[in-house]
């Protein structure tokens, strides 16, 4: 039973499964759900969201590495809460939403310095640390593209 909850939780009930890129595929459903149930822009859901996708991540995602070896490809609950993270708090407009998604895959594929070093953490902490980091990295990356989009057209003539 432990297992079959593990597995399940981790791969997104199946989405891991999913035959190719399905950390992106698991992105795509995020920003999907991000961008399609107005619940999921109100701060309170997506701060209770990441938590508890994390939560859920770091257990199931411990378990799943006793059984599948070190951070498998299966396990896509890490993508999940990361792209939220990359996707909170911004408004829910489709540039953003694209934007969101391209900086998190990029960041989470990547792994700049500080992301690949979360990877060290211990079991499902490792898992979920390096992805919740690119969140956090791509969020950031959005609002800094957004503010200097806005400081461009405020320097345009009218």
């Amino acid at each position: 039973m432990r297992m079959v909850l593990a597995r399940a939780l981790s791969t997104c009930f199946g989405l891991g499964y999913f035959p190719f890129a399905p950390g992106t595929a698991v992105s795509l459903v995020a920003v999907c759900c991000y961008f399609g149930l107005p619940v999921f822009q109100e701060g309170f859901f997506i701060a209770l969201a990441v938590a508890l996708s994390t939560a859920a991540g770091v257990w199931s995602g411990g378990v799943m590495e006793e059984e599948y070896g070190e951070d498998p490809s299966i396990v896509t609950i890490d993508e999940l809460a990361g792209q939220w993270v990359a996707l909170a708090a911004l408004p829910a407009t489709p540039l953003v939403a694209l934007l969101g998604f391209l900086f998190f895959r990029f960041f989470d594929i990547a792994k700049p310095g500080p992301v690949d070093r979360a990877q060290q953490f211990p079991g499902g902490w490792g898992i979920m640390a390096d992805d919740l980091l690119a969140g956090l990295l791509a969020n950031l990356s959005v609002r800094a593209a957004l503010g200097a989009a806005a400081l461009f057209q405020a320097g345009l003539p009218r």
